[in-house]
């Protein structure tokens, strides 16, 4: 049986063309995890353009998770009148 895989030469593809999931999931980790806020990887380049997608989506869905606790429990809700708000 014959292997049909391509080198990465082959595909016109340098060493930093790794799978873009990998940085994706790195910058949805590292929103999570809270270990590492900024980007390891130069502004100009795809890696840190998926990076930072991944950061943004685990930032949104963690926005919605928070919206739809306070929505379910009534933390949202104002303070009745008469009643005393502590800050």
């Amino acid at each position: 049986m014959k292997n049909n895989t391509k080198s990465r030469a082959s595909r016109g593809l340098g060493k930093y063309d790794a799978p873009l999931r990998v940085q994706y999931q790195m910058g949805y980790s590292s929103f999570k995890n809270g270990s590492n806020l900024t980007s390891p990887f130069d502004k100009d380049t795809m890696q840190h353009r998926e990076w930072e997608r991944g950061f943004n989506k685990a930032y949104f869905d963690q926005l919605k998770r928070v919206k739809e606790y306070e929505r379910t429990t009534g933390r949202s809700r104002s303070v009745p009148k008469g009643e005393v708000q502590h800050v």
